[in-house]
């Protein structure tokens, strides 16, 4: 799972202060609360976003666990209904102008409800406000991503493991996503939960280098068979050999492009390319008949 840095949401450090966390969280949540960014889907995000930091941030306890074991070991311990009981937001709210006349600044009643620091009426809202996202990296061969394959990933939700097999479709390579909508965190006060992302790693290969779709490879041939011309056999990631016809005065380093070989493309037909770099091997040292053939060369003035 990605680590979530609940200083750097607040913009504080981590020996910040208990004053200094509640200044920074006011300053915010003035900024990207419901009623202050109405309609905006990314302040209400923010929002939730911040307020998840401070309940824990403020927190001696909580704070504690989640210094010592980081995000990922601290949501292992916390559930997202945890992290929020017993939190009390009234004094914040208070700097809202949400305390006292219970009403808020655009007029409308507001009353406390106890386990939602919004109030009833505002309550509705946040209900539409999503959990968390979590983000899963899952490791796959290249293999793996030209032919399609299903994995069984194993994550915490909702309090507890879960495990589930995914299909993982051909082409998913390094930086692709898969969505497993309702995986995720449980949304605060009774929203709907967030998302699981499965995200693709792809390992390294020893015989092919990975672009995207494009595969790249590496073949050595002799001096003469790049003055004279040649063909060699190159292999490819469905495990077939293509046999590929080097001109003769092929250059050291030349770059060949065998269209169609690479990866398949993970939405849509069709396939990346295959990319063969020719490396011509030249001889260190040279037996006696060698050197003489070689002179000979020179002689003609080639």
């Amino acid at each position: 799972m990605s680590e979530t840095d609940y200083y750097k949401i607040l913009g504080v450090n981590k020996n910040a202060g208990e004053t200094e966390i509640k200044k920074a969280y006011r300053k915010l949540a003035m900024k990207y609360h419901p009623d202050h960014a109405k309609g905006d889907k990314d302040a209400e995000a923010k929002f939730k976003q911040i307020s998840e930091a401070y309940a824990v941030l403020s927190d001696k306890e909580k704070r504690k666990n989640y210094d010592a074991f980081g995000s990922t070991g601290f949501r292992q311990r916390y559930s997202q209904e945890d992290i929020f009981r017993g939190f009390d937001f009234t004094d914040i709210l208070k700097e809202f102008g949400f305390g006292g006349t219970n009403r808020c600044p655009g007029g409308r009643s507001f009353s406390f409800g106890g386990e939602s620091p919004f109030g009833n009426q505002a309550r509705q809202r946040q209900t539409m406000i999503k959990g968390s996202d979590f983000v899963y990296e899952l490791p796959l061969t290249l293999q793996e991503v030209a032919t399609g394959t299903s994995k069984t990933v194993q994550f915490k939700h909702a309090g507890h493991t879960e495990k589930i097999t995914v299909k993982i479709p051909k082409g998913m390579v390094t930086g692709k996503k898969l969505r497993l909508a309702g995986k995720g965190g449980p949304g605060p006060y009774g929203g709907p939960p967030g998302d699981l992302y499965i995200l693709s790693k792809v390992y390294d290969d020893p015989a092919f280098t990975v672009k995207g779709y494009d595969l790249y490879t590496n073949t050595e041939i002799k001096m003469s068979q790049a003055i004279l011309g040649t063909s060699i056999s190159v292999p490819t990631i469905a495990y077939k050999e293509l046999s590929v016809k080097i001109p003769p005065g092929t250059k050291h380093k030349t770059m060949m492009r065998l269209s169609g070989h690479g990866l398949p493309y993970m939405k849509g037909k069709g396939k990346g390319d295959l990319y063969v770099l020719v490396i011509v091997n030249m001889p260190k040292k040279l037996t006696i008949k060698q050197k003489k053939l070689i002179e000979k060369l020179a002689d003609i003035g080639l």
